[in-house]
């Protein structure tokens, strides 16, 4: 087992490392910071200071360094358009992702698995029909469409909730329901297969002979022993929430770690980008090195040599 646990965290620092050195090259042919940062008035040899206060006039590989050193320490280098740490200014729009994403998971866990288990226990009748549609249509589409649509649906037509930005938990509806409409539709799947199968089970079988009721069936049994798959891919869901916010909340105005990604874009803030996404990159790549790390507690065969 120790084996096992050493050679996938070997595995996970190894993608870690390729991640960092994949962005650092894909931010550095992205554009030059330097000409949008420096004011119209700016002289050839102003945008060139420029760039020799941001280091960009350094070879690669010790810009490079200079990188791995900046994560190392902990601040993740400096931003060039706020001039503060990174991980100061991804901390301080983290809370309102979490906040985002923790509103959607609810959602997500409340109606997926509502769908999936009476599309499991009507299957074939008109609600399973139903649930089979609503998968289709969570899973097809396009979320800054969906938002587009609540938005000119409750805000421009209706006038029930705030068309975008940050306060009450008015906001937070219509931003949290774009965000975990797929994830919904993708719960609501596995969920329905995962009690058919359940309930097709022999257990299932005996206890309807003994008498035991269809409530209690579906629910003290057959739920809790479907749910084994369904928190795997609530929890994988749930990192992907915390990374794929960027069409959500800057189609909403949400002023979280997805929108400063689309910020540091633009103005071709390398240090900020660079942390963004090995930030987002370490959390999918430590979930799944746990995950793994489970499976091989709950199962031995799946402890590779």
């Amino acid at each position: 087992m120790k084996r096992y646990i050493l050679k996938r965290l070997v595995q996970a620092f190894v993608s870690l490392f390729a991640v960092t050195l994949i962005v650092f090259m894909l931010t550095q042919l992205s554009g030059d910071p330097a000409l949008l940062m420096a004011p119209p008035d700016a002289t050839p040899r102003d945008i060139q200071e420029m760039r020799e206060i941001m280091g960009l006039t350094k070879p690669l590989h010790v810009q490079y360094g200079i990188f791995l050193a900046d994560i190392l320490s902990g601040e993740f280098g400096r931003s060039f358009k706020w001039d503060k740490p990174c991980i100061a200014i991804w901390l301080d729009r983290f809370p309102n992702t979490l906040l985002l994403a923790g509103a959607s998971m609810v959602i997500t866990i409340i109606i997926g698995l509502s769908f999936g288990i009476l599309s499991a226990v009507h299957v074939g009748r008109w609600f399973d029909q139903f649930g089979k549609i609503f998968a289709l249509m969570g899973q097809a589409l396009p979320v800054f469409w969906l938002g587009l649509m609540l938005m000119y649906l409750f805000s421009v037509k209706l006038r029930w909730l705030p068309t975008s930005g940050m306060g009450s938990w008015e906001h937070l509806i219509m931003p949290a329901i774009t965000l975990g409409w797929f994830f919904t539709a993708s719960i609501a799947r596995l969920t329905r297969s995962s009690m058919l199968d359940e309930l097709d089970r022999d257990y299932i079988k005996m206890a309807k002979i003994k008498g035991v009721s269809r409530s209690g069936i579906i629910l003290r049994h057959a739920l809790k022993n479907a749910t084994i798959p369904i928190l795997t891919l609530g929890s994988l869901n749930f990192v992907f929430m915390l990374n794929g916010t960027v069409i959500t909340e800057t189609v909403f105005n949400w002023p979280g770690v997805g929108r400063l990604v689309v910020e540091a874009i633009f103005t071709r803030d390398f240090p900020l980008v660079q942390t963004t996404v090995l930030i987002g990159a370490s959390f999918f790549i430590f979930v799944n090195l746990m995950v793994d790390v489970l499976y091989a507690y709950i199962d031995p065969r799946i402890r590779y040599q």
